[in-house]
């Protein structure tokens, strides 16, 4: 029997399998990882070679031929591939799917594997023989030799740069067709700041890292310890002990990069290569090449950032390892700092995990020996940690209570800058009428719409609904209608009032929309003068205003009461976080809570004890309770235009699954609303597994995503799995 010239192929579809294809027998094989164009039923898409294999479970006659063979040179190398094709599994996520999500945009549409240069970013300058050209010798072409002495004085110039001085590109190209100009490569800059001495405990973490192997440290350093100058002198350390060895940083926000940018640049010069959200299709293509060949030493990214190839890959580092951005909410649900920890084994080099809170799963793994932490709970400039003061908000039901208002005048008189941090976006929470009570809610949402002044509007910030304000309500059509609660717009607002001689300039997601919006605040802040900040978690992420001295933190109680067993967690690294932003120059800081349950035994514990002690309280209630890190969870997940459908639905499952589940020792919970039933016009309900084991989850998940897909759903109805869940939502 002659055996089948067969490829796997994945491609971008939500089944939880690779596609057995003919390859051309005249062709020869090209790598996994390479990408092939395929017809799949009446579409054509572009997929990813897993395997080749001799054997199929369908027939010859119904395999279809591939369409083209894209690449010849893998786009996912063998260690890349291995990973995703893990992570897939792990997740119970479909193959192709995970595939596509670690590819660029270019890649995923067929674009060939090279950087490519915009004409705006082309550098040119001399040849030899240009250089050694003498000066008359271009005397009847005055145009070429007024550019031929530019480049001369200059060296090397981006052509924008030559179009701003009035140079035609028509004279340029004559230049080059005389051999006396030609393109070359953007000249790196050079390194501007020298290492800083480090303090007895940065010396202590920086020689307890080995290069040599796998480890993973946990650098859990106090708020402006110097967790940065230990990641920077981590990566000379490394250079100097292997030539040309790749660091990967990952940064949990596109607001962080900036800031991280400049200050790798700055000690490093121009070897780094930059992949977030907020480059285009070809700035982010053109950065993963030059990770791929190596001319990129240092790769700073945020999430999706962890799938950059490297070809002498050495270092890992997972800034903020604590922050929720790291986990993918949707599609292909995975963890970046936990697949992080994976990359790292496989490719047996170090990953450094940095946090001032790191999260309780890290902490539980340094307690088990799985983890080695480094610690640094001096701050970097020797001054005491802030002071932090609670005051009680029960007869303040919104805004600033006086005592906060006292301490920010005294501190901007002093010459200082005031960060007033509320995690609420827009004008005010809600919209109410004082006639009838009514609020105005989201008709697609189980939420109330936010208020905003600039643009003046109504806006839910779950599914993006919008409306125009009302003039009148539309329950009793009172004209009554007042804004409850306090949002940024308003505390900028009320605070622009009462300080008028001062700038307040808020931080928030509507204002930083624009491209380099938030680099311009930045870049006002950092020039001392006194101001008032008033922001939302943005604030929060790592960033160093040494000028500011006051940190008046509103409305603390939301994580105390959540319903997310997470939200006592996420809160004190919040505030943990947002107290560490004072106090980082050369006066020491202040904090204020502004809260109605001052006495929770969580928050004082937080205040007088610190964060290592408030975790520790945590995870032996997690111990008690069998929650993670103690036991592993996942979500199934199911939303429908029907509200009984999702319900029925995991019930159904539930049922079908139960006998396996007793088998493998899985708690099956609910099915239950979401905290949130209705968002975007479909109703949401979910099914919580949590096991003993992660091999018994994984062993009943695995059963159970075929299940799934097996099973006939209604039609609008969908599903999903999530597996180590950070929202409970």
């Amino acid at each position: 029997m002659t055996p089948l010239n067969l490829v796997q192929i994945a491609l971008p579809v939500p089944l939880r399998r690779v596609f057995d294809y003919l390859w051309p027998a005249d062709s020869p094989h090209c790598p996994a990882g390479s990408r092939v164009e395929v017809p799949f039923g009446n579409r054509t898409l572009i997929g990813i070679v897993v395997s080749f294999s001799d054997q199929s479970d369908t027939p010859r006659e119904k395999l279809k031929p591939i369409k083209q063979v894209i690449d010849r040179t893998p786009v996912l190398n063998d260690e890349l591939l291995g990973l995703i094709i893990w992570a897939a599994n792990y997740y119970q996520s479909p193959i192709g799917e995970a595939l596509q999500t670690a590819l660029p945009v270019l890649l995923r549409q067929g674009a060939p594997l090279q950087a490519q240069t915009s004409t705006s970013e082309q550098w040119w300058q001399l040849t030899t023989e240009g250089l050694g050209l003498p000066d008359n010798a271009l005397r009847k072409a005055p145009q070429q030799a007024l550019l031929l002495a530019h480049l001369r004085a200059n060296k090397c110039c981006p052509w924008s740069k030559l179009k701003e001085a009035g140079y035609a590109r028509d004279t340029l190209l004559r230049l080059r067709g005389k051999g006396l100009a030609v393109e070359a490569q953007e000249p790196p800059p050079a390194p501007t700041e020298r290492p800083l001495v480090l303090n007895s405990e940065q010396q202590a973490a920086l020689d307890a890292i080995s290069y040599k192997h796998y480890q993973t440290y946990l650098l859990n350093g106090a708020t402006g310890s110097g967790k940065t100058e230990v990641y920077l002198q981590a990566i000379a350390q490394l250079q100097q002990q292997r030539a040309g060895a790749q660091t990967l940083v990952l940064v949990p926000e596109i607001g962080l990069t900036p800031q991280t940018i400049g200050r790798f640049k700055k000690r490093f010069g121009g070897t780094l290569a930059v992949l977030h959200s907020g480059l285009n299709d070809r700035e982010r293509l053109n950065s993963w090449v030059r990770a791929a060949t190596g001319e990129a030493q240092i790769i700073v990214g945020t999430r999706s950032a962890l799938f950059t190839p490297m070809i002498t890959p050495g270092l890992i580092i997972i800034d903020e390892e604590h922050d929720t951005s790291f986990k993918q909410q949707d599609g292909f649900r995975y963890s970046a700092r936990d697949l992080a920890c994976v990359r790292a084994k496989s490719l047996n080099i170090p990953l450094i995990l940095g946090s001032a809170t790191p999260a309780l799963e890290s902490l539980h793994n340094a307690k088990m020996g799985r983890f080695q932490t480094l610690p640094l709970q001096q701050r970097a400039n020797r001054q005491a940690a802030p002071l932090i003061e609670v005051i009680d908000t029960v007869e303040h039901n919104q805004g600033l209570a006086i005592p906060s208002l006292q301490a920010i005048k005294r501190h901007l008189h002093q010459g200082n800058q005031v960060l007033v941090f509320l995690n609420r976006r827009g004008y005010a929470p809600t919209l109410k009428c004082r006639d009838c009570g009514t609020v105005v809610c989201c008709p697609n949402c189980d939420a109330r719409l936010t208020l905003h002044h600039t643009p003046k509007h109504l806006h839910c910030h779950h599914c993006d609904f919008q409306r125009g304000v009302l003039r009148s309500c539309e329950s009793c059509h009172g004209r009554n209608l007042e804004p409850i609660g306090q949002g940024t717009e308003r505390s900028e607002e009320a605070l622009a009032k009462r300080f008028a001689e001062f700038p307040v300039w808020r931080i928030d997601r509507d204002s930083t929309r624009n491209k380099g919006a938030l680099e311009s605040l930045f870049n006002r802040i950092n020039s001392g003068e006194p101001c008032i900040l008033v922001g939302t978690q943005m604030l929060a992420k790592g960033h160093h205003f040494p000028k500011v001295t006051l940190a008046v933190i509103l409305d603390v109680d939301g994580g105390l009461l959540s319903a997310d067993f997470r939200g006592p967690e996420r809160l004190g690294q919040l505030i943990t976080q947002v107290a560490g932003r004072s106090g980082r120059g050369e006066r020491r800081g202040e904090v204020i809570l502004q809260s109605q349950n001052r006495d929770h035994p969580l928050l004082q514990q937080l205040i007088h004890q610190g964060y290592g002690a408030f975790a520790d309280a945590l995870l032996s209630e997690r111990e008690i309770t069998q929650m993670p890190p103690y036991a592993p969870i996942a979500l199934i997940r199911a939303d429908a235009l029907n509200a009984d459908s999702p319900r029925h639905f995991l019930t159904e499952l539930k049922h079908q699954l139960s006998a396996l589940a007793e088998q493998h020792q899985v708690q099956m919970l609910g099915p239950m609303p979401a905290l949130m039933e209705k968002k975007g016009q479909r109703y949401r309900h979910q099914l919580q597994l949590k096991a003993h084991t992660r091999h018994a989850l994984q062993t009943f998940l695995a059963t159970l995503s075929m299940r799934l897909e097996a099973n006939k759903a209604p039609r609008d109805l969908r599903w999903s799995i999530d597996v180590d869940p950070q929202d409970m939502g």
